[in-house]
């Protein structure tokens, strides 16, 4: 086959594993976001993440991850779930933890399409990632057209909304690329910068990380600090609130993925669950379920759980 239907075909089995969309980019220096980065990471806007500024170059250019690399095959897939938290629980997780750890299930997937590309094309040179290595997953969705960047920093995909992981294969198979999504999603709409509680948002498109509600309470090893303790609204793992109010996820229907199933805890624990939870219910509900609340340690979830509940005297 030639390269247009090698491309539709992978796309197609893109599909029949369970993702949502998928497109195809030629491999490049990402020159426009470099700027962008820079300016971001000199802003200290990366927090505690001193990891951001590593493997600069890594992240602007891809073919220094996969040597003779020709294209990048970015894919999303839906997280939205059917079901929620009880009514009115104050301990809330954001909804990409609800079941567990996506890394796993995409880069799975992922795997499953590079083999498929194997079959198709013959050996390729690839590497597959999800949020796990240096790369600008949201530039690359953009640049295979799969939708645009919102004020929020969140990835949008049009009729579709926010809630989608993001993966990459790059690989040397010469892929036919389609066109970069150019629409401005957001236009004078600042519902997200509005609502974020801790002003982490601090223009169109310009997070300040050190303030996410999900920096807080995940990337950030330490406890809360007091100045935003009161600011955080109940989140006890990562936050929801800018994607909530944004317009797009009007359009947001629930997943069918079985292995993103929410575990038992989320759907069914009270407040008081959450409070009275030990070190063997964590490591039984959460640690040994690959679930993404184990990316924190119970004494952090413990604090977390004690900024959420207002119960900062419960050690």
């Amino acid at each position: 086959m030639n390269t247009a239907e090698l491309t539709e075909a992978l796309k197609m089995k893109a599909l029949e594993l369970g993702f949502s969309a998928c497109g195809v980019a030629r491999t490049r220096r990402l020159s426009h976001q470099e700027v962008f980065l820079r300016s971001w990471l000199n802003a200290g806007y990366q927090g505690r993440m001193h990891y951001m500024s590593n493997h600069f170059e890594k992240r602007v250019d891809p073919g220094l991850l996969v040597p003779g690399a020709t294209s990048v095959v970015s894919v999303a897939l839906n997280y939205f779930p059917a079901e929620g938290q009880p009514p009115g629980t104050r301990c809330r997780v954001s909804r990409y933890a609800f079941g567990k750890d996506y890394h796993h299930v995409i880069k799975n997937k992922l795997h499953e399409l590079a083999s498929c590309l194997e079959r198709m094309a013959g050996p390729h040179q690839y590497r597959v990632f999800t949020d796990s290595a240096p790369v600008l997953e949201r530039s690359w969705a953009q640049e295979a057209g799969l939708g645009g960047i919102g004020k929020n920093t969140c990835f949008i995909i049009p009729r579709k909304g926010s809630f989608y992981f993001l993966g990459e294969l790059i690989t040397d198979v010469p892929l036919a690329a389609g066109s970069a999504f150019q629409k401005d999603l957001c236009g004078k709409c600042t519902r997200c910068i509005d609502a974020c509680p801790t002003k982490a948002i601090t223009g169109p498109g310009i997070l300040d990380a050190g303030k996410c509600i999900s920096y807080l309470t995940i990337e950030l090893k330490d406890n809360i600090p007091e100045k935003y303790r009161k600011l955080c609204g109940g989140w006890i793992f990562g936050c929801d609130i800018c994607q909530e109010v944004c317009p797009h996820n009007r359009h947001a229907t629930p997943h069918n993925h079985e292995e993103l199933r929410p575990l038992h805890p989320i759907v069914h624990w009270s407040d008081k669950d959450w409070a009275r939870m030990t070190h063997e219910e964590y490591n039984r509900h959460f640690k040994r379920s690959a679930s993404a609340l184990n990316r924190i340690s119970y004494e952090k979830l413990k604090d977390n759980i004690r900024c959420a509940t207002g119960d900062e005297d419960c050690r």
